[in-house]
């Protein structure tokens, strides 16, 4: 199951199509790419940093006999066109978006053409792209760009009548669930293989256990909806988050946010993880250094990475990749991929923050109009999470008052000290709201800080550097302390887990060897906050 490409939304019958598949720059191909790994990377076989801004792949393949077909890619970088035996049948934008074709009248059960053409032009800028470098040559803190396929490719043999979309969404407060499935389609409700509800058609459930799901506690129900013969397995957790009196509150408690800025690359493989063990490890070191969430940085993660949050229990701060360059395209082309992401993630209980833009990236002179119409647009499709307005400064509306601040652990002891401080417009690059926007009791938190180094080792990005572990691990510290003095900080956001291409600030080397011993680092990170 932890290989299903989408394990919130499973079936037992499947097939995937990653593997070797012809590829070229044009149809002509010539080469064969180890899929679902972009043409730049070591695991696909071709290894080429400037494969152009067009690409081209093509396999046969044989389908499974079935009444309906589905044909999904989790993701394809930038644009893609997609022909199934000679017949176009889609096109998609979006890098980081998953996209489902029915593919019943075109395919035939033998010896199937599968062809895709992927664009994604380097040089515009105006196509959000996350930390990806707008050229062949990764620098700074901006690293490899991909091109293509760069997620699971797979088939769903389906009946006749199905599941065609299903929304589990708890009412935390209530002990209820809300199915939105389909008014034909039977809900069984599981906690720990006991029934606690059952319903045919949609509606609420009330849950005869009430568990809550917390980081500490990541309590999950098991939900089987079926429809003939089709049976969907999914799950839910039961989760409140809230943001007032200054304070971000988790199940009626308030609650301190220890988060890792988590940028989802990967040696070998980089967006891709080279396999789903690597996504369920990367879970599991954030949790051994003691965090208790992560802010998935400028990515919108492979989903197994998420369910692996849900079940192990990692908060969840989700954010839309940046552009570089304003223009009304680039606006739409964002606001467009982030409207797929919120409602691809919003059934997850690990998510408790949507982050549709970071510190102003690429937008002009006059950016709070864009600012505003995307904390609209996510409350409208999600009303239930805090969203922030613009992670970092130049805040407008908002629900959590994020600052970046890479400044020693003296400067943040007196920064912090109390809300006036915190919020003084001289403090950052920018300052902490635009014009005619100001705090509203938002809770403060801090979400980048650290970005040390050890010098000495290979060289590279970051932001200050640290002469021995030992002395990491006291700089560390020191710097926890000064955010959770008495003061306003509710929590942070440490920069980062690990070293990524030429950026040498993690905690963890590129390949997840530990910089520090983690028994030595988690106590630190859980240090409490001081009232």
């Amino acid at each position: 199951m932890t290989d299903y490409p989408r394990p919130h939304l499973r079936r037992q019958r499947w097939l995937s199509l990653n593997g070797p598949w012809e590829f070229g720059p044009s149809r002509k191909l010539g080469r064969t790419i180890n899929v679902p790994f972009c043409p730049q990377s070591e695991l696909s076989g071709i290894h080429d940093p400037d494969p152009g801004d067009e690409v081209w792949y093509r396999r046969r393949f044989d389908a499974p006999a079935s009444p309906r077909l589905l044909l999904h890619f989790g993701a394809v970088d930038y644009r893609a066109t997609v022909w199934l035996n000679g017949e176009e049948v889609a096109r998609h934008e979006g890098g980081h978006t998953p996209f489902t074709i029915d593919v019943t009248r075109v395919a035939g059960t033998m010896d199937n053409e599968l062809v895709v053409r992927a664009e994604d032009p380097l040089a515009d800028r105006t196509i959000p792209r996350g930390k990806q470098h707008w050229t062949a040559h990764p620098e700074q803190i901006f690293y490899t760009a991909t091109i293509g396929i760069w997620q699971t490719v797979w088939l769903e043999p389906l009946p006749d009548r199905f599941v065609e979309s299903a929304r589990v969404i708890p009412v935390p407060d209530s002990g209820v669930v809300r199915i939105e499935a389909g008014d034909d389609v039977e809900a069984l409700v599981t906690f720990d293989g006991r029934e606690v509800g059952r319903r045919r058609g949609g509606g609420d459930i009330q849950l005869a256990e009430v568990h809550e799901w917390s980081p500490e506690t990541p309590r999950l129900y098991d939900v089987r909806l079926s429809l003939g013969e089709d049976v969907v397995e999914t799950y839910f957790g039961l989760r409140k988050v809230e943001t007032r009196d200054g304070k971000f509150w988790l199940n009626g408690e308030p609650y301190v946010q220890r988060l890792v800025l988590d940028q989802g690359y990967f040696p070998g493989g980089l967006l891709t993880a080279p396999s789903a063990i690597a996504l369920r490890r990367d879970v599991e070191l954030a949790r051994s250094l003691g965090f208790n969430g992560a802010r998935k940085h400028q990515k919108i993660e492979d989903p197994r990475w998420l369910y692996w949050a849900d079940r192990l229990g990692l908060l969840v701060w989700a954010e839309m990749p940046s552009f570089r360059q304003d223009s009304p395209e680039a606006r739409r082309r964002h606001v467009t991929e982030w409207t797929e992401a919120v409602k691809l993630q919003r059934d997850h209980p690990s998510v408790v923050a949507w982050v549709p833009m970071n510190e102003t990236d690429g937008l002009g002179p006059d950016p709070a109009p864009y600012l505003d119409e995307l904390y609209r647009v996510t409350k409208s499709l999600d009303p239930t999470r805090p969203v922030v307005s613009n992670d970092g400064w130049q805040h407008t509306a908002t629900d959590l008052c994020t600052l970046h601040d890479y400044a020693p652990a003296s400067v943040l002891a007196t920064r912090y000290r109390d809300l006036e401080s915190a919020l003084a417009p001289d403090n950052m690059p920018h300052p902490p709201y635009l014009p005619r926007y100001a705090h509203r009791g938002e809770p403060v938190i801090v979400s980048e800080f650290g970005g040390v180094a050890l010098s000495g080792g290979a060289s590279g990005w970051h932001y200050s550097e640290a002469a021995s572990p030992e002395a990491l691990l006291q700089t560390y510290r020191e710097m926890v302390e000064a955010l959770m003095a008495p003061g306003p900080v509710e929590g942070f956001g440490y920069t980062q887990l690990y070293d990524i291409e030429q950026e040498r600030n993690g905690l963890l080397t590129f390949d997840r060897a530990p910089k520090l011993d983690p028994r030595l680092v988690a106590p630190i990170t859980r240090t409490p906050k001081r009232r």
